[in-house]
């Protein structure tokens, strides 16, 4: 068991050594020379796409780390806003990235992990290859096919010292066991002293997730009293009267049979008015089709609903977490009755997409546009009070880590974006 595990060590650790060498080389190369280039223009376009894989690969290292060594590195990225079409969008997108510390942080790990990384990774192979080449070389040097070949200070022409070759190749396989585990643990103890975030920002991190618990909370709470209002003030009002004329309806029924029967009708419509309104507060807290058949169709049908024409693309590859398809489909919901009321639009456009661990969802309007600059809260809006609801949302999505990005100049169109962190639940399945 030792034995397999110090191998395997080994051939890891070459396999990082390989890796650092060439893609951390080439990654902190292509990214200096990126950055040099903003100022001339076209470091602007390929600054995201560098920074981007950077991030992969950042995050396949710590995968490893947890796999391999059992050492957990967290990841404090900030989540990608979609980059909205034009140069503005572009270095909107890579300002973002720029002003990420954990840019920065992966930045400087790529250029500690071509020295030290590749180092101290390529130990645990060398101590292998060295210790089984202290047992081969002599037998090669006793058969005459070797004659200068020298092995670490050992050299094969002299046969004293070809006798020593086993003992320091024992030594060196004896190191490996012993060290090959440790060696490729410090590989990953050198990434973890550079992509771990500091306290401070881990202190941030802390205070952003009770920010949002407690607006979850708040949400939760105002949900609760909407649904006791209506109920107070809708179906219970109803099945109250109707209640009320059964009661009239036994007193009546032998003395006035025409009365009766007229009261009786009334309260079949009262029943109806109520059913009614319990459905649509059934699906005001969770829509059937939501929980049914997932944010997918849910909001396909959703958008059957709505006055304009609105056209749906894109397809997730399974259902999310219930709390998050809840989300995104009350936002997506919102969205769009936003776009209703107050863009003046004549077509709607919906986008999903499920990619790298992350659901994005655009809405978009051919209104008249002028959401951004409410959303900031610095000018009005020609959306009216839309900026409030958008500021909801953010609440809304930052209880998931989720973020909101709106592009809407004055005159359109708008283009709301709205990306979640999540996990699939389950891959979706073809049905014959």
């Amino acid at each position: 068991m030792r034995v397999r595990r110090t191998l395997v060590a080994g051939a890891r650790g070459l396999w990082l050594t390989g890796l650092s060498l060439v893609g951390s080389v080439a990654l902190f190369s292509f990214t200096l020379v990126s950055l040099v280039m903003l100022p001339l223009g076209l470091g602007w376009l390929t600054t995201p796409h560098l920074i981007s894989l950077t991030r992969r690969y950042a995050d396949q290292r710590r995968r490893w780390a947890h796999d391999w060594a059992g050492l957990r590195i967290p990841d404090d990225q900030r989540p990608l806003p979609a980059r909205q079409p034009g140069l503005p969008g572009l270095v909107q997108h890579c300002n973002h990235l720029l002003r990420d510390p954990a840019t920065w942080r992966e930045l400087m790990w790529l250029g500690a992990d071509t020295v030290a990384g590749s180092l101290t990774a390529l130990l645990p192979g060398v101590l292998v290859i060295l210790g089984i080449e202290g047992f081969v070389i002599p037998v090669l040097a006793w058969q005459g096919v070797l004659h200068d070949y020298s092995y670490v200070f050992l050299y094969a022409s002299d046969p004293t010292q070809v006798a020593l070759m086993p003992v320091l190749g024992a030594a060196a396989l004896a190191a490996s066991v012993a060290f090959n585990p440790k060696l490729l643990r410090a590989h990953f103890r050198i990434a973890a002293a550079f992509l771990t975030p500091p306290k401070a920002e881990l202190a941030a991190r802390v205070a952003r997730l009770t920010e949002t618990r407690h607006d979850a909370v708040d949400a939760s709470a105002a949900e609760l009293r909407r649904i006791e209002r209506d109920l107070h003030d809708g179906a219970q009002a109803r099945l109250v009267a109707m209640g009320m004329d059964l009661g009239t309806i036994e007193a009546l029924i032998e003395r006035d049979p025409a009365k009766a029967k007229e009261l009786v009708s009334r309260a079949r419509t009262s029943s109806a008015q109520a059913l009614t309104e319990l459905r649509d507060l059934v699906r005001g807290i969770h829509p059937p089709v939501l929980a049914e058949r997932g944010l997918d169709d849910a909001v396909r049908a959703l958008a059957l609903r709505m006055p304009l024409p609105v056209e749906v693309t894109g397809r997730l590859p399974g259902r999310l977490e219930a709390p998050v398809e809840s989300a995104a489909y009350f936002s997506v919901s919102e969205l769009l009755t936003n776009a209703v009321k107050h863009a003046d639009a004549e077509r709607v456009w919906v986008d999903m997409e499920y990619a790298e661990e992350r659901l994005r969802i655009s809405v978009g309007d051919d209104g008249r546009g002028g959401v951004a600059q409410s959303a900031d809260g610095t000018s009005g809006s020609a959306h009216g009070g839309a900026h409030s609801g958008l500021r909801g949302l953010e609440r809304r999505l930052g209880t998931f880590d989720g973020i909101l990005a709106v592009s809407s100049p004055v005159g359109g169109p708008t283009l709301v974006t709205l990306e979640i962190p999540c996990a699939l639940c389950s891959p979706k399945t073809s049905s014959s």
